[in-house]
Order: structure tokens, then sequence, then C-alpha cells
């Protein structure tokens, strides 16, 4: 409606006519509005005068809501909805949300996963209704993330509750702010209490330079896949943040199962666009292990060298980026990115990368680490029994993880074994100088991963003393060694039986010692001994271990409560009875810093002890004027600082005090404040929280400390652990006479007198002796061909010898009067049997699949074994296919090689092999019937297997013995059936599929 207004009038005359003859009531006028007459008449015409100035101006405000719309729309609390968006935003996560002294998770995750870590379900009521929800204690962290994360192959987001500033909440909102710190998986754990502290934690990046090809069952086409397979390069990168160990390397993806395999990792990190090609195709390429499989889309940026500098201690050298090769680097910026996304606002820094070759290793694939029990047994898959088990004596955490990596990766370099044997050697010679290393690592903490903790804020005052006390053992080591080769450089006394003596040369020790950098570390451990106050920590620890104890108690109290069916006490009568309402205000509080840590804090204790000397004063005083020795000064988070009196002194009158004011009492208790003590009482407070302050800056300083101090740490470090695997090799050589190998670039094996390591070790626990073995296998016998009774120790000694080469490369004495060994780049082990019927893989097939790939890989400085090859077929295929691997062998790969087998008939068939000698072991029959087993091989073949004695011995009823007997008999010694392809067939297929695996 458009009005006219007129300068010389004053009024503007409206007219309205009413719709119908109701009754209207007058509209609410608005702010701006002034007060009119109106004049109001039903169903007829009215007229109303207003002011043109009470008129509203330009563009009107909405209409106030109606009253429906006042009603608030409903919502979750804000720690649930806080919950669901982290919920929403981690699809893939169990989601914990701390609230309280508790970690809670609600909706649909509480019923799929509570029941799976016996969580009990409970509910809490909302607006919208009741929801789900489960909990635990949060000093129970670690219990459920190792379950969820090691046991259930889940991945955690951790949303930990953070205080919002006053200035930044808005109205009543809520007052903590719950954001994910952090995504926790099996392959980035840093410091869980629940890691296994003998093994590395790694987590694995893999990237394939290529598409990755599908398997194909057509063994015309697996020729093709197996060459692609060899050409196609595979980046990979391996990084344990519990240690900042950071690895690269660049294989091909035929040999990429041996490689995982070796590195053991916990998790595997795939790029995101590989997720469709599905879980069985990329376990069929990565090899059977028991790790976590994720993928990751890069969402930080980092592509190059340069790009991982934020991550590391130190950034690589110009000089060295270029020996990355391009999926070494896409591997590396793959887990560096994923490890950033994982934890959030966690910063850490990582050692650089360590570059590793093929080259540089001896070359032990999946199933000759399987077989030959090299970290764990093939029946059980425990330590007990394994080779690591057998030569671990070590005293230190990081010192087993040492062995146990150079164990799958033995080296090829000889001036590097012979510098780990010549400290051996050292060690073994000196009692003295072992024992007293020994002594002195036990006192070490696990550096390496205590340092990671500081890399990642969370070192404690604990943990700086751990670190002060090994840098001291460093210092002390290294004045051990000083003088131990001072002693053994001088001047020898010329002797008619030595009429050439001279000093040792010990450049092994130099190297050792000049490694050990203890200049910066030194000092810094003066200066945490100086600044923390060891027996102020040792009192805070026995205080918090009585509350852990106490809160225990009474969640036991709870548990039994809810098991007898009764009652649980309320949540807030079971905090009262943990913890008293009130405190004594006293000096005896605990800092863990020394007074002198620094200045300001010293001058901030004195300031405190005037103050608490007042305090006393002040109570002593009172106490006179009262006429009460019962009177204490308290403070209590909801009264303050007050005055307490009790027994029959609260009865006495407090009119004489000027200023109190009574604020409780019952009959034996009496509490009122007194000016005083509240303005004296918030002095001493603020004076301790000077100190508390204090005592915080002077310990982030230490922590920045150990960070600029945390490459020379970890260097020496590294050196203590080549130290502790050296003095446990030493101190096993000695307790079971192993002697130090010779190693050389021949291709030849001179071992004399050798024992398995394992079953020498459990023979002599049970105190039976080793019937040892000679092994002599190289340039004029290539091959050995081993026949001999079930039971008789072919396996055994097939096995032993293949442990002594890895422990001769490995760079650790060995068990055997001698032993020459040239180098070797592979070992293969085809032994024992199993199928894989998940892959649609038989016994013999697997049997077959092994064989082809240790024919086509084998070269000729490696070594293999072969125990009983062609046993899952018929006696004629399996005498085709021994012949056939003893064939290729002896004229195609031309390695050492120990062939075990029944099939007798092998023997006669490779009697114009040049290179193939028989040996064979047997059995001894007495005249009484009796028999025993002669382990000590010998030259020539033993055609006989003696089966029906093995039978026997396990307790085969003597009716079924006498059955096999009798069909023996008449079956006749080494009578031939009928020949079938069924095994040459099976061997053409399985030395194309070989190559489809990867392994």
């Amino acid at each position: 409606m458009r009005l006219r207004t007129s300068l010389c009038s004053a009024a503007v005359r409206l007219r309205s006519v009413s719709a119908r003859p109701t009754l209207h009531e007058p509209r609410p006028l608005r702010p701006h509005q002034s007060a009119v007459p109106t004049t109001w008449q039903r169903g007829a015409k009215t007229k109303t005068t207003v002011k043109a100035s009470s008129l509203p101006q330009g563009i009107l405000p909405p209409l106030p809501p109606d009253e429906s719309e006042k009603v608030q729309a409903r919502s979750y609390p804000p720690v649930l909805q806080q919950h669901l968006n982290n919920v929403r935003k981690f699809t893939d996560c169990v989601v914990l949300t701390r609230v309280g002294d508790f970690y809670e998770m609600y909706f649909d995750q509480v019923d799929e996963y509570a029941p799976l870590v016996n969580l009990k379900r409970a509910k809490r009521a909302t607006a919208l209704g009741d929801v789900a929800m489960a909990g635990f204690q949060h000093t129970q962290l670690d219990r459920y993330l190792k379950m969820f994360v090691q046991d259930l192959g889940k991945q955690v987001a951790i949303s930990e509750q953070i205080r919002l500033p006053d200035g930044e909440r808005i109205g009543k909102g809520p007052m903590y702010d719950r954001k994910v710190t952090r995504v926790v998986t099996a392959g980035t754990l840093i410091d869980e209490n629940f890691m296994d502290p003998f093994e590395n934690n790694y987590l694995l990046a893999v990237h394939f330079d290529g598409v990755l090809p599908s398997p194909t069952g057509q063994a015309s086409d697996k020729g093709a896949y197996e060459r692609y397979a060899r050409s196609m390069k595979v980046g990979l990168s391996w990084v344990d943040l519990s240690s900042g160990e950071f690895n690269t390397q660049i294989s091909d993806l035929a040999t990429l199962p041996s490689l995982i395999a070796r590195i053991c990792p916990r998790e595997i990190v795939l790029d995101a666009g590989l997720e469709d090609a599905g879980q069985p195709r990329l376990q069929k390429h990565l090899g059977d292990g028991n790790h976590a499989m994720h993928f990751h889309a890069a969402t930080t940026g980092i592509t190059k060298v340069s790009d991982w500098t934020p991550m590391l201690e130190r950034a690589v050298a110009d000089d060295k980026i270029g020996d990355f090769a391009s999926q070494e680097i896409a591997a590396g910026s793959q887990v560096l990115d994923y490890i950033r996304e994982k934890l959030v606002v966690t910063n850490l820094r990582l050692q650089p990368p360590t570059r590793k070759s093929d080259e540089e290793y001896m070359s032990i694939d999946k199933q000759s680490l399987r077989g030959l029990e090299i970290r764990s047994t093939l029946r059980d898959g425990t330590l007990q029994g394994s080779l690591l088990h057998a030569v671990r004596h070590t005293v230190t955490k990081s010192g087993a993880r040492l062995l146990s990596q150079r164990l799958v990766a033995p080296s090829m370099s000889l001036s590097m074994i012979n510098d780990r044997l010549d400290l051996i050697q050292e060690l073994l010679s000196s009692d003295a100088l072992r024992e007293d290393i020994v002594a002195l690592l036990r006192q070490t903490a696990d550096t390496l991963r205590l340092l990671q903790r500081f890399s990642i804020g969370k070192g404690d005052a604990d943990d700086l003393l751990n670190l002060a006390r090994t840098v001291d053992v460093m210092g002390q080591v290294a004045e051990l060694l000083h003088d131990h080769i001072i002693a053994r450089q001088e001047p020898l006394e010329v002797t008619p039986e030595e009429p050439n003596a001279r000093p040792m040369d010990l450049d092994f020790l130099w190297d050792i010692l000049h490694r050990l950098d203890l200049e910066g570390p030194a000092k810094l451990a003066r200066v945490i001994e100086d600044a923390i106050d060891e027996e102020s920590l040792t009192r805070q620890h026995t205080i918090e271990a009585e509350q852990q104890e106490e809160a225990e108690s009474v969640v036991e109290g709870v548990i039994k409560a809810e098991e007898a069916g009764e009652e649980a006490p309320k949540r807030g009568k079971r905090a009262s009875k943990a913890t008293p309402k009130t405190t004594e205000e006293t000096s005896s509080e605990i800092w863990i810093m020394r007074r002198d840590a620094s200045k300001t804090l010293e001058r901030a204790h004195a300031d405190l002890d005037k103050l608490v000397q007042m305090k006393s004063e002040l109570a002593a005083g009172l106490r006179n004027q009262l006429k009460s020795e019962s009177l204490t000064l308290r403070w209590s988070a909801q009264l303050g600082h007050f005055c307490h009196i009790k027994g029959k002194d609260a009865n006495g009158n407090l009119a004489a005090l000027a200023g109190a004011r009574v604020i409780g009492s019952t009959k034996s208790t009496r509490s009122f404040y007194l000016a005083d003590w509240t303005h004296l009482g918030v002095r001493i407070d603020d004076c301790k929280l000077r100190v508390r302050t204090e005592e915080e800056r002077v310990f982030g300083k230490l922590r920045a400390q150990v960070i600029d101090n945390l490459m020379k740490l970890r260097r020496n470090a590294a050196v203590l652990d080549e130290l502790d695997v050296a003095c446990s090799s030493a101190t096993i050589a000695k307790e079971r006479n192993l002697v130090r190998p010779i190693l050389n670039e021949t291709t030849t094996h001179h071992i004399i007198g050798g024992r398995h390591p394992t079953v020498d070790l459990g023979l002599k626990t049970q105190g039976r002796p080793f019937t040892s073995n000679d092994c002599t296998v190289g340039d004029k016998e290539k091959i050995y061909l081993i026949t001999g009774p079930n039971m008789a120790g072919k396996s055994t000694y097939l096995r032993q010898n293949a442990l002594v080469t890895i422990l001769a490369q490995t760079g650790l004495f060995v068990p055997a009067d001698y032993a020459s060994i040239g180098l070797v780049d592979k070992i293969f082990s085809r032994v024992g049997s199993a199928d894989n019927l998940y892959q649609d893989q038989s016994t013999f097939m697997v049997e077959m699949l092994e064989t082809a790939e240790i024919l086509k890989q084998a070269t000729p400085r490696s070594f293999v074994i072969m125990d009983e090859v062609g046993r899952g077929t018929t006696p004629e295929d399996g005498i085709a296919v021994g012949y056939a691997c003893l064939h290729h062998l002896h004229h195609v790969n031309r390695c050492r090689a120990l062939f075990a087998t029944h099939f007798h008939a092998l023997a006669d068939m490779t009697r114009d092999f040049e290179k193939l000698a028989c040996y064979c072991t047997d059995v001894a029959e007495e005249t009484d019937g009796s028999w025993a087993y002669v382990h000590k091989l010998r030259r020539g073949v033993n055609r006989e297997s003696h089966a029906l004695k093995v039978a026997k011995l396990a307790g085969l009823p003597e009716e079924a013995v006498q059955v096999a007997k009798g069909v023996l008999d008449s079956l006749g010694h080494g009578q031939q059936g009928r020949r079938s392809s069924e095994a040459k067939k099976l061997l053409v297929l399985a030395l194309a599929e070989a190559g489809t695996n990867g392994q």
C-alpha cells in the first residue's frame, strides 16, 4: 500500500472494512511504534488516527515466531553428538571417546564390538531416546587396544577430551571438545605396553610400478606371467614407529612374498586404487602372513624425498637423494603419509631412511624361513624350539631385536661378517671384559623405544632418569673398551715359542669406540640427574600405586556385587570412599624436580617455605588461643580454605576469635572460615602454582635437550645392541663349545663335526649326546644323495647344514668342530609337507610349487636342501620327479645340494652324474633282535627304510605290524608298479605356477 503525505498535513486518515462480523483482538505493537487511541467497532467501518512519524519506515521486520516455533529441536547431549561426528568421519574405525576417567563407545558400535571384548552393554537416556553405551576405565586402555588392534585387526580412533578456554565457549556450550587425536593400527604402535619387546613392529608400504596382473590358470600363459612378474618393479618401505627405524628397498613382484616374510610386518599399506583388486588376489601376490592390510589415498602431498624431512631427525643428504629409485620414493612417501594421517596431532622423528638391496644379504625364501624354523617352530609357531631361541642369550630387548633381524638377513659382505666374528672372538677370549659388559648392559633401558617417546612428546621423568642411567652405562662401556685395547696393545714378551709375538690388531674395537659419541649425551645425563629428585619420584610412584590399588579394590567390589545379584554402590558414594574430600594443607606435596634445578625454582621454593612457616605459626597461634590441640588448617574443592576442630575441642567458644564464621558442625567436629587463613592459603596456592609451572618449564627444556641429542643417542644405542649380540654369541660359544666359522669366496662347504643347533640343545637338556656329522659338499661333490631308514637323521642332517650356513653368514659362532664355508647367495629348502586347500592346492601340488621355484632360482652359489621330493604321488611318478630334480640341479643350477630320498632307484639312475655322491644312515641290529639307529653319515646307499620298525616303535598294534610285514614280503623290495603321467603333468604345471604365486 502506498501512502501519500502532505507537508501541511499532520495526520493520515486510514480506512478499513471488516471482512466478517467477528471479534478481533488488537495486534501487538512493534517495539518502535508508539501507542495511540484506537476505536474498535464490531462489523462496522472504523476510523483510526495515528501520527505519520509513528509509522514504520523501510523494510518491516519479520513477525514474531509462533509459539510452536519456540519449542527447541531435540538433540543429543554434546558428548554424544561429538562422538557421533567422529564416527561419521572415521568410518572404518572403532571410536573410543574419553569421558572423565572412562573411554566409552555409543550407538551401533556397542552392539558390534562390545561383545567381542567382553564389555557389558548399558544405555544412556537422552531426549531422542535411549542410546547404547559401553566403556572401561582409562587405565585399561592398553588392554582393550590389544584386543581391538592385535586380536581383531581393527583400527581404533581415540577421542580425547580437551578443555575449552573460557573465551572459546559459546554461551552454555560444552566445556570440552572431543577430537580424535590418534588412530591406532597394528603397524602404528609407538609405546603401547602390549607390543612384543623382542621383535620389531613394522608398518610396510608396497608400491607396484605397473598394472597388477591377474594370475591365470592356464599353463600356456604361465611363462608370460612369470616373465612379467620378474620384470615388474616393486617399491617397499617399512617403518618401526616404536624405534624410529626407516627402510626402503626396490625388488620385483616375483620375490615380493619372500621379502615380506623376511620383514614380517604387522600391517601392510597399499594404494587405495588397489582396493578393487580384491583380498584373495592381493594375498596371492603378497604371500601368506599374519598381518593386517589397509588401503590409503594420499592426502598430505608427500611425493619426493625432500618432503620426508619434517618427519626425520635429519634431512637426507643431497648426494644421497639420487640413490633412491622412483618406486622406493613412492613407497616411502606412501608410508609417511599414512603415518601422518593416523597420528593426527602427534609429531615424531624417524631415523633417516636406510636403503636395502638383495645383493647385500643372503636370500632366504618364505618356505625356507618357515621350514628351517628360524623364528618360530613349524608345528606350533612358537619361539621355543626355533633357531632364534637357541642362539639368543641377549640381555637387552633391543639387542634381541637386532639378532632377529640379522638371522633372517645374513650378510654377503666378508668384511662385515669378519668384523662381527672378531668382536665375538675377543669377548670369548676375555671373560672379564664380557662379563663386565653384560653386567652393564643389564642396567640399560630399551633406548631406541624410549627415545621415540620423547620424539612424540610423551617422555616422562622416569624416562629421563632411565635415559641418564643408560648414558652413564655408555660411558662406562667406552672406558672398559679403551682400557682393554690399551692393555692388549702393550708389547708382548718375545719367547722361543713365539719369537714373532706382536700386539693384536684391534681395529674393530677402535671402530666401536669411535662410534660412541658421548660429548653431548654425557652432559645431558648430568643435567637430568642434577634436575630430577629421584627420591621424590619414588614417593610419588608409591602414592600412585596405593591409589591405583584402592581404585581397583573398589571396582572389584562392584563386580562382586553384580555377580552376587546385589545392588552396587552408586558412583558418587564409591568415589567418596576412595578419595577423601578434604586434605590437610602441608608442605609434603611431592615435587619431582630438585629445588636448585633452576634459579627461579629455587626462589619459588624459598617463598613457599616462608609461607608454609607462616601457616605453621598461624595454626600454632590458633591452637593456643582456642585451647584446641586438634585444630588443623585445611582445604577442599567445595569449601576452599577453612579451619577444622574435632573431638572435645569442637564444643569450644569461637566468640573470642575475630572474624570466625562457622560453616558446619557435628557432635564431634566443627569447621569455620577465618580470613587470615583464607588469605594465607591463597598465597600458598599461588606459590605452589609458580613452583609447578617452573617445574614444567625445566622438564620441557630437558625434553628439548633429548631431542637435540637424538641422533647421537640412537647411534650409541645401536653400538650397545651390537655388543649385546656379540656377548650373547660369545657366552653361548663358551657354554656349548661353538667355533668360529671361516667364510670365503669359494662354493664349497667344509664342515667337520657339525651339529643341529636346536636338536643339540634339546638333547643336552636331556643328558643325551648328539651325533655330529661332516659335510664337504662343493666343487668335487656338488650333490649329496642321502638314503637311509626313517628316523635315522636324514632331515636333521639336511637342516643342520643349512642352519650352520645361516649362522656363519650372520656373523655368529657355529656348532661344529671346524667350519669353512663359501658364501651362499640363496638358501632353499623343500622340507615338510602341508596342503593349501584354501587356494585349491594339494600337498603334492604345494611340494611341486616349492620345487619348481628352487629349480628356477638357484644359482651356482646357492645352497639347496630337498627332503623326500615326490613322496606325495605313486612311487613311479615320485622317482621320475626326483630324478628330474637331481638332473636339473646337477646340470643346470650346478649349486650345492643335499637331497634325501627313500627312492633307492635314484642312486642307480644317477651313477653317471659326475658331481653327485651317495651317502646314507643306517640301523644296527643285534643278534637278540634289538636294534638302534646309526645317525653317523657314511658313503654308500642304504636300500632299507625299516619303516615297520618305526611303526612298531610308534605303538602300532602288533597285529597290524604283522599284516604289514606279510604284505611287504609278498610285494618284494623295489617292485615297480604301473607308470603314470600324473607327476609329469603336475611338475610342468608347477614350474609355471610358482611364478603365479611369486614365491
